[in-house]
């Protein structure tokens, strides 16, 4: 593998993790397996799972609420002929793909609607407005004056490939703080590191700065055994799934979570005002009191009851996968609202 070849050629450092992982399919539920981290040696609780040289990450400028500035610094990097991160660049999710089309910044009109929950359809239009505009600003006018530099597969980018970079940008980067004598913070795609599937129980450990000569590590939080899938947390263990939805591109309960339930709980809460909001792309911490009586109006559309009949009936369609995926997370929210009714 060219990626594998990459890193060995690197650094002794970045050589020393293919000793420990590799990339490989992992089930993540029964007849399911997806690409992920695979350990390939026992490690034992408080090892280095992972190893980055901060040199290796792709920096992509410095934390703000808008994605679509470092997704045009990321396409520009992907449209190089001539990238030194071709090879790992090669690994990320491809243009079109499912996973990319499971964020809702692809869903139709009709899978927006099926989620009955105005701030997410709200957010997920300005995001596409603010690409529009970044398209319109940066990238058409360098397609009339230097059209080799935005080239895709022998192909002129469009606006749907910067969304794409967009979705890249929400899905993969991590916030990294810089040096301790300041208070500025990074995006980074860190190769190996962003293919790390997700698992809110996971106790590993992640570390470092991006400043030059950092590391950028996965401590073991538990005792590992070789073949054993290295799993993060996405989201800090505080996003539930509506920013899991919008900027992951699924939905945290899939048959292999350890509790299928949180990430809708979290999303009730703050709902009905008993826990703040993710902040994310500009979200403010507490939901206002307008979306939350927005939210619940529009939950009362239909009950969970015609839900999961509607779901039953989409159960074979393959041409409407973000309606399926808009309907669940509308079943799981409500079923949430009713827990935490009940709690309090």
């Amino acid at each position: 593998m060219e990626f594998y070849k990459y890193m060995q050629e690197f650094s002794p450092v970045a050589a020393a993790n293919l000793k420990r992982v590799a990339i490989g399919l992992c089930e993540v539920a029964p007849g399911i397996a997806i690409r992920g981290v695979v350990t390939l040696k026992p490690i034992a609780k408080g090892e280095e799972i992972l190893c980055i040289p901060y040199e290796l990450a792709l920096n992509l400028g410095r934390e703000g609420n808008d994605p679509t500035l470092p997704a045009y610094t990321l396409q520009q990097e992907i449209c190089k002929k001539d990238s030194n991160k071709q090879s790992y660049l090669n690994l990320l999710p491809k243009f079109n793909g499912s996973d990319m089309l499971g964020s809702t910044d692809f869903f139709s009109e009709n899978a927006l609607e099926a989620l009955q929950y105005p701030p997410m359809v709200r957010e997920t239009i300005e995001r596409r407005n603010r690409t529009t505009a970044r398209f319109e600003r940066d990238v058409e006018p360098m397609l009339h004056i230097s059209p080799e530099l935005f080239s895709y597969q022998n192909n002129e980018v469009t606006q749907r490939h910067l969304q794409w970079c967009v979705w890249l940008i929400t899905s993969r980067v991590l916030t990294v703080q810089g040096s301790a004598e300041s208070n500025e913070a990074y995006r980074l795609m860190i190769p190996l590191l962003d293919m790390c599937n997700h698992d809110r129980s996971s106790p590993h450990i992640l570390s470092g700065r991006a400043v030059p000569g950092g590391l950028l590590k996965v401590v073991a939080g538990k005792n590992l055994e070789a073949g054993e899938q290295v799993n993060i947390c996405y989201g800090g263990g505080v996003a539930g799934n509506d920013r899991f939805l919008q900027d992951y591109g699924f939905l945290d309960d899939f048959n292999g979570s350890t509790n299928k339930e949180e990430a809708y709980d979290i999303v009730a809460r703050q709902v009905l005002g008993l826990h703040q909001a993710q902040p994310q792309q500009g979200a403010s911490m507490i939901m206002s009191f307008s979306d939350r009586n927005a939210i619940l109006e529009a939950l009362q559309g239909s009950s969970v009851e015609e839900d999961e009949v509607l779901l039953l009936e989409l159960k074979d369609d393959e041409e409407n996968e973000d309606v399926k995926a808009a309907v669940r997370f509308r079943i799981g929210v409500k079923k949430a609202l009713e827990r935490c009714r009940r709690a309090s």
